[in-house]
């Protein structure tokens, strides 16, 4: 009896096993990843959507863009400055990070370094005891702002820039200074930019970068040849209608005016994840100057679209006036173009319809379906096509009442690749959109304004992998668009 009752035991247990195993051979897996990815950090900076760049320091007391590198330090006294009211600026525009010039082309630091007299410590500024770095880092942190730094390559101060070997070291030098000074940093910006009459001499970018990556794992390092984040190739805030977060960084280099179109438009072969910073101002220069104003709304809107609705980062500048704040004026064309895009993008048309699609990966209750566009997740959720699928992949959306909008918003699963190289979308049947590559977030204005229809249907005519990922559809109306009046 009592082998009996263990045989019964083992065979009951082994059925359970079987039924376990198979029910879990049941679920269907995600599809694999094209390569390349995306890190966890560049992730991060790619949702962050615009980031706010301050550009300060003498030029702003001398009304000049580009310093001479002679100024006298006791030009900088803001004597009102604030970083809390940066801050509260840039919270309230729903913007996370803030890159602040510690030395532009003039070689003015904004921090006491040891390494140069020519600093704020020569400055009538609290008595040559500030730190403006350090205000930032002060007022930002407790309100879960993150901070980024500027560092020019091109010093027009110091003596050693056009000695190769020292000037490096310097540069060096101070670069470890802002790295381990601060506490954590998101982002650090580099470029190649010098005058033409400038001396000619290399900078160390391989061992600038490594540098950086030792004493901040996590940071993002921007530049023409990234390691993380490219140049988009202009200061016009404007991404190629083509924009891929891929490109061969073997093609690239610092300060290189004709691969201008290449960091434009990116590669579907690139080998590297290289994603664009599209960099404008919010006024016509760099620093502030009594004689300008901010660009109008509906130019920040366009910048927005083309920029963030191209598959980038916006890195819109704000620069703090001569008494250390931001003016009153940019302060409010900020709050409208805040309250511009949480309008536009508030509602969205699409949550009222009914989604067909054209196949599902793993079918019905999959986890791949197109409930998945609808949701908040913007990343990790996505609707899938099935494998194998030869024909075109479309989702369609239908609402019997109809429906009224200007704006068609796409995103894809970027965390798994990107992906998508061509697509159409069609309002009743008839075509309002041929375009090409999609990425994190891709914005539609349409040309002719205002739809109204009763399906939108978006198909996806051309796929890196074969398979498209959407994460996230929205189908919204811009009031601030008019195309019949030009704005």
């Amino acid at each position: 009896m009592g082998k009996q009752w263990c045989s019964l035991f083992i065979i009951t247990f082994f059925e359970l096993c079987t039924f376990t195993f198979s029910r879990l051979e049941q679920v269907t897996t995600p599809p694999l990843p094209v390569l390349p990815l995306p890190t966890y950090q560049q992730l991060k900076w790619q949702q962050r959507e615009i980031i706010m760049f301050l550009h300060f320091g003498v030029n702003t007391f001398t009304d000049l863009e580009r310093g001479t590198g002679h100024e006298n330090p006791a030009i900088f006294n803001p004597v009102a400055l604030d970083a809390s009211q940066w801050v509260s600026v840039a919270e309230d525009a729903g913007i996370s990070l803030m890159i602040l010039t510690a030395k532009h082309h003039d070689g003015f630091c904004l921090w006491p370094s040891k390494y140069t007299d020519h600093s704020v410590e020569r400055s009538p500024w609290k008595n040559g005891h500030g730190d403006v770095v350090q205000e930032l880092v002060n007022a930002a942190k407790p309100r879960g702002i993150d901070v980024g730094l500027y560092l020019s390559p091109w010093d027009r101060h110091d003596r050693r820039y056009g000695l190769e070997k020292p000037y490096n070291e310097y540069y060096l030098a101070q670069l470890q200074e802002l790295l381990s000074r601060y506490g954590s940093l998101r982002e650090i910006w580099f470029d190649g930019y010098k005058g033409e009459h400038a001396p000619n001499m290399s900078y160390y970018f391989t061992d600038w970068f490594s540098m950086v990556k030792e004493l901040q794992s996590s940071i993002n390092i921007f530049s023409d040849a990234g390691p993380d984040v490219r140049w988009v190739g202009n200061e016009a805030g404007f991404a190629g209608k083509t924009c891929w977060s891929t490109i061969n960084r073997t093609s690239l280099s610092i300060g290189n005016a004709s691969i201008e179109d290449y960091l434009n438009k990116g590669d579907p072969k690139g080998t590297d994840w290289l994603p664009a910073e599209c960099d404008v101002s919010i006024r016509k220069g760099w620093f502030w100057h009594s004689s300008e104003s901010p660009k109008k709304l509906s130019q920040l809107l366009e910048i927005y679209y083309n920029s963030v609705g191209r598959n980038a980062v916006l890195l819109l500048n704000v620069p703090p006036n001569s008494t250390g704040l931001i003016s009153e004026v940019d302060v409010q064309r900020l709050r409208e173009f805040r309250i511009a895009i949480d309008t536009i993008f508030s509602t969205n048309v699409a949550e009222k319809c009914s989604i067909k699609v054209s196949s599902q990966r793993g079918g019905t209750g999959g986890g791949f379906g197109p409930e998945n566009v609808l949701d908040s997740d913007h990343l990790w959720t996505y609707w899938a096509p099935r494998d194998g699928d030869k024909e075109d992949h479309w989702i369609e959306f239908r609402a019997d009442e109809g429906m009224r909008f200007n704006v068609i918003r796409i995103q894809e699963a970027i965390g798994l690749g990107q992906r998508i190289k061509r697509h159409e979308i069609c309002v009743d049947g008839k075509i309002v959109v041929n375009g090409t590559t999609v990425g994190h977030k891709r914005l539609h204005r349409l040309e002719e304004g205002v739809v109204h229809g009763q399906t939108v249907r978006i198909r996806i005519k051309e796929s890196r992998g074969g398979l498209p990922l959407i994460s996230s559809i929205g189908l919204h109306f811009d009031p601030y668009w008019h195309p019949d009046k030009g704005v």
